[in-house]
């Protein structure tokens, strides 16, 4: 089965950022472990994703969504985080949300919007985009996955790596080559999962995120409407645009969630540990490690709220985003490592979690444009 079931939705508020997730913390948080040694999408714990109501918070109502803005969505996706412990499961929500939903509703026309979006706003078709190619990785800007017109269809060739939600998707948006190199040769397309010519590949083992199914994507002869066309020919750039923002303030609210989780996890350890008569909290070693994570959730939090608010007005936020990705994504990881030492032994340990929570960091310097890409994107808009 690819396909989840519809479920009724919460009409919970998302004024504080962790009310939409904390009634639904058990169902999320049951055997996470066991699912993520697995490797399993948990499709029982979608099921909960669908009733929490976060997959409709940014979407207009008329397709079933709750009409939020963005940095509302992002409140929303940081209290997901700091709830639930099934990162994986965080990481294909927030792909689910901005992954066809968030292009389609800025830039699709009316009959598809109405066709796709409920059953995308209720978790019922699951969705996935393809970007990344196995010989280009982060480098958008030289896709060569080709779509040439054909009377009133585009026929597809080529191929996408690293695709995640691939293996349970439903709809697919692929982003390829209609035109010359550049940017402005880029076209976007709604594609169903059993389009002939589209073949979904086996998941792939990973380091981290193990719930969040990730596999290739190839297209030989893919026949496609041009009405599942979004937006005009040659757009396929300023979608990507669009939806890459979005990406990166939705899926690092996440972590924003989970850094306070772990915060307050390793504060609560530190006052209750005991070594040589007193808590370790009391060891300057100990402590400024907490303090240094502490300012790293604050960063954090600082970057994420400006560059949302940045993004929402309508600003110019190109090297907000680079820097956002980049401060927020290193810091996770530099916390999560922390986190583990602090708890020693323990902390090596399976059974604790965070080991897990390193394995799911390290994903976040590389997906949505590498840490080195972000730099690099930043020196260029520098003038350098």
């Amino acid at each position: 089965m690819t396909s989840a079931q519809s479920a009724p939705q919460s009409t919970d508020s998302v004024s504080d950022p962790y009310e939409i997730s904390v009634p639904w913390a058990d169902e999320l948080n049951r055997d996470f472990a066991e699912w993520d040694a697995r490797a399993e999408f948990p499709w029982e714990k979608w099921k909960t994703i669908q009733r929490s109501g976060i997959l409709a918070v940014p979407f207009e109502e008329q397709y079933g969504g709750r009409a939020h803005t963005l940095t509302e969505t992002m409140r929303a996706l940081e209290g997901l985080g700091h709830t639930c412990r099934d990162a994986g499961l965080s990481f294909s929500t927030s792909t689910q949300i901005v992954s066809v939903g968030v292009p389609m509703q800025a830039f699709a026309k009316p009959e598809l919007k109405s066709r796709f979006l409920p059953k995308i706003v209720s978790g019922e078709s699951i969705t996935a985009h393809a970007i990344t190619e196995p010989g280009n990785g982060s480098d958008a800007m030289n896709i060569t996955t080709t779509a040439k017109r054909d009377g009133d269809n585009y026929v597809i060739d080529g191929g996408k790596m690293f695709i995640t939600n691939a293996p349970i998707a439903d709809l697919f948006m692929l982003y390829v080559r209609t035109g010359t190199a550049g940017p402005f040769g880029l076209s976007v397309f709604l594609v169903e999962r059993d389009a002939p010519g589209l073949r979904v590949g086996e998941p792939l083992g990973k380091m981290g995120l193990r719930t969040s199914p990730l596999s290739e994507v190839t297209f030989d002869g893919l026949r496609v409407p041009a009405e599942r066309r979004i937006g005009q020919e040659g757009a396929g750039f300023l979608i990507l645009d669009h939806v890459m923002k979005r990406e990166i303030l939705f899926s690092f609210s996440i972590t924003l969630g989970e850094m306070t989780h772990r915060l307050e996890r390793v504060v609560q350890y530190a006052k209750s540990r005991h070594q040589f008569s007193q808590p370790i909290g009391a060891f300057q070693g100990v402590s400024h490690k907490i303090a240094d994570m502490k300012i790293a959730v604050e960063t954090a939090r600082k970057w994420l709220a400006d560059t949302g608010a940045k993004v929402e007005s309508g600003e110019d936020a190109a090297i907000d985003i680079a820097a956002t990705k980049t401060v927020v994504s290193e810091a996770n990881t530099r916390t999560a490592l922390d986190a583990v030492q602090i708890f020693g032994g323990k902390g090596y340990l399976t059974s604790t979690g965070i080991e897990q929570e390193v394995r799911n960091a390290v994903g976040g310097t590389i997906y949505s444009g590498t840490s080195e890409i972000q730099r690099n994107r930043i020196a260029s808009l520098l003038g350098l």
